[in-house]
């Protein structure tokens, strides 16, 4: 049974569902070859899969066409999760799966599985109670400064670790002008909501007279003064990042873009070109991965995935904890993993490079930053701090006492002596650094800032 659709009655249809279950040709064609270069008046071919609509209308929705993709790799039980929990995935984004099974990372975020119907009690429809916090339907108003509007139900590919699979292919539709009226006359009744981020589904899954609907209808609000788009195609469907779609976009600064990022293999030359123009057009870029097991929960591939973003100009921002939602059982890390992996990025990668672990807390919580510890004791005088190496170095309070301090770690002293303020250092031995150290001073060679 298909759930009651948040917009109630004045949906606007998303701009290809009739066309969401067309059947791709019997043999796969290539899932992103170029534009149509011979067409006199520049437009892409309707029927190039590199135009975005393309991709939309071919979209992966049945388990026939999956079979028709990857033959032999369908499972009988395809069929049953999909009634449950939608499939659509773009030929593009399915052009990335290497083995078509749940070793490969983007098979297993992108392919419904069995394990999605496991359903253990602490799992629910909505676990960060989003409906509780919608005091106009589609618009959740759970920060005092912040909003974040639910702009369309539609995503070009569903994520099988999505935190809105309650509403997410049950129903697709966009945000209808009547309802954009209500969320504006909430706005301006409530001046002390100066962010607004819209969300979906992907809002940039609309046409773009949709979006701009959107984004003017935000504008025309004095008192919002920033607007965020979550969106998750540059990733999965990069060739909707039009010329078109930029000018429109940046004609509403200041605005932010947060994509989704959640392995190494879907950055490609694509989707370094669509984070390309959108950054050339002055927007910021950051992203948003969720840690799922078997896909991303290793340090070296977060690392990687870390590294790639910054070179394309995407500032990782959150590393996000998978939700307690129905159907992502299987993709569930453990906290302390989290923290392993943001203990091992400290100090390997720049601070640019490092996003926030959070905990995205059951009912309504919020974001809840979770980090090492990296305070191990703390007096009136002193705190006592832990670098990524080991290195135990007090930092004196505003009111600490000068005291007689011993520069040299021995064996004999601890934590109490750095809390004390009688040592002010315990570095552990023949580390990296340490080593490096002595083999200046060995060479005897002087540093200068300028030569003489």
């Amino acid at each position: 049974m298909r759930k009651k659709n948040m917009f109630n009655t004045d949906e606007s249809p998303a701009p290809s569902v009739e066309s969401q279950d067309s059947e791709p040709p019997s043999r796969p064609r290539p899932a992103c070859p170029p534009h149509n270069l011979n067409n006199s008046d520049n437009q892409p071919d309707p029927a190039d899969p590199g135009d975005w609509k393309w991709q939309i209308k071919n979209r992966i929705r049945s388990s026939q066409q999956f079979e028709k993709y990857f033959p032999g790799s369908s499972s009988p039980q395809l069929n049953g999760v999909i009634q449950k929990f939608p499939m659509a995935i773009t030929p593009y984004y399915a052009s990335l799966i290497r083995r078509p099974d749940i070793t490969d990372p983007i098979f297993a975020m992108a392919v419904p599985q069995p394990r999605e119907l496991i359903d253990p009690l602490f799992l629910c429809d909505d676990p960060l109670s989003e409906d509780d916090d919608m005091p106009v339907p589609g618009m959740v108003h759970r920060y005092r400064d912040r909003v974040l509007l639910i702009a369309t139900t539609m995503c070009s590919m569903y994520c099988r670790h999505c935190t809105r699979k309650r509403i997410a292919g049950a129903h697709e539709s966009s945000i209808s002008p009547q309802r954009m009226r209500q969320v504006i006359e909430y706005l301006k009744v409530h001046p002390e909501v100066s962010d607004v981020i819209v969300s979906g589904g992907d809002p940039l899954t609309m046409s773009d007279d949709s979006i701009e609907m959107v984004l003017s209808a935000l504008r025309s609000v004095p008192s919002v003064q920033v607007i965020r788009i979550g969106t998750r195609v540059p990733v999965v469907l990069p060739m909707r990042i039009t010329d078109e779609l930029v000018n429109i976009l940046k004609k509403y600064h200041p605005l932010w873009i947060n994509t989704h990022f959640n392995h190494p293999n879907e950055i490609t030359t694509q989707s370094k070109q669509a984070c390309a123009k959108l950054a050339d057009a002055g927007i910021p870029l950051g992203n948003q991965t969720v840690l799922l097991a078997g896909v991303n929960d290793d340090a070296k591939i977060i690392e990687q995935l870390c590294r790639g973003l910054v070179q394309m100009r995407v500032r990782p921002y959150y590393l996000y904890q998978c939700d307690l939602v129905r159907g992502v059982e299987h993709f569930r890390t453990s906290i302390r993993k989290g923290i392993e992996i943001m203990e091992y990025l400290r100090g390997r990668v720049g601070g640019i490079a490092i996003p926030t672990f959070v905990v995205d807390a059951p009912h309504g919580g919020g974001k809840i930053p979770v980090l090492p510890n990296y305070i191990i004791s703390m007096s009136p005088s002193h705190t006592v701090l832990r670098n990524y190496e080991g290195l135990l170095v007090n930092y004196p309070e505003p009111s600490a006492k000068p005291v007689s301090v011993n520069t040299t770690s021995t064996g004999e002293t601890g934590v109490w002596e750095l809390a004390s303020g009688r040592t002010s250092v315990i570095a552990p031995a023949k580390n990296h650094r340490i080593k490096r150290r002595e083999r200046y001073a060995s060479q005897n060679k002087t540093a200068y800032l300028f030569e003489p």
